[in-house]
């Protein structure tokens, strides 16, 4: 698997050290995946107790995980200087026109840094933000399990 859509932006993103080149990784990209449905399955647990910061928090982090696992098998990885935003980036630039799901990741990480860093007048997260979140990392989650099962032997 190799990045040709989004080749410019992939280009830029390691020519300004936000994302750097690794060996690639089924291994890693497998992990992630498996991190991003257990963030899921405990998403949903947070959501029942009414933890609705911490249910927020681990969609987020479900959907983040499902992006990096596409970069990981491609050999790539967000820099520090990156960071998120690096993941978000590259994975709009190669899989936006076709998940709907990565196209939601700068809007919930928007949001997810106002819950985590609240102002005396930030609400924290509705359960209907709670609900779109897990909603859009389901989905991104099932669409990198997808992408990476056309495209590699290994299983996912």
């Amino acid at each position: 698997m190799t990045w040709q859509a989004g080749r410019d932006k992939i280009t830029d993103l390691i020519s300004d050290g936000e994302l750097e080149r690794v060996e690639p990784s089924d291994y890693t990209a497998g992990r992630l995946l498996q991190d991003a449905s257990r963030h899921l399955a405990t998403a949903a647990a947070a959501l029942s107790g009414e933890d609705l910061s911490g249910a927020y928090q681990l969609a987020y982090d479900a959907l983040r995980k499902s992006a990096a696992s596409l970069l990981a098998v491609q050999g790539l990885r967000a820099t520090s200087r990156g960071g998120h935003i690096a993941v978000q980036d590259a994975v709009l630039a190669q899989f936006g026109a076709s998940v709907p799901a990565f196209r939601s990741f700068a809007r919930i990480r928007r949001a997810r840094n106002t819950f985590e860093y609240p102002s005396a007048t930030s609400p924290g997260p509705s359960a209907d933000d709670v609900d779109d979140a897990v909603a859009s990392a389901t989905a991104a989650c099932g669409a990198a399990r997808t992408i990476l099962k056309q495209n590699l032997l290994t299983r996912f």
